[in-house]
């Protein structure tokens, strides 16, 4: 018996976030890696949240302090990270 396994190259890679800036007042920037750019407001997200591991991001100076790692923002070694197709709608839910 022969047994053939057809590879489909769908030509299609994962987006990744390419680069980030804090523009200010929870915004940030995102430029993806197929060329798309959105800014994402995360003032609603982290101002209806009632935890306190989420809430603390609220204070300014440890928002702005996200990195790029593995092509998604990652705040404090994971403490804080959205999922990429939030970030690429632009949207963040509550």
């Amino acid at each position: 018996m022969r047994v053939f396994e057809d590879y489909i190259n769908y030509g299609s890679e994962l987006t990744k976030i390419d680069s980030a800036k804090y523009i200010g007042d929870y915004a940030i920037r995102i430029q993806f890696s197929d060329g798309n750019e959105k800014l994402v407001d995360f003032k609603p997200f982290l101002s209806k949240s009632s935890h306190p591991s989420i809430k603390k991001y609220l204070e300014e100076e440890l928002f702005s302090k996200y990195q790029i790692i593995d092509g998604n923002l990652n705040w404090n070694d994971y403490d804080l990270i959205f999922p990429i197709q939030d970030l690429y709608s632009g949207q963040i839910e509550a």
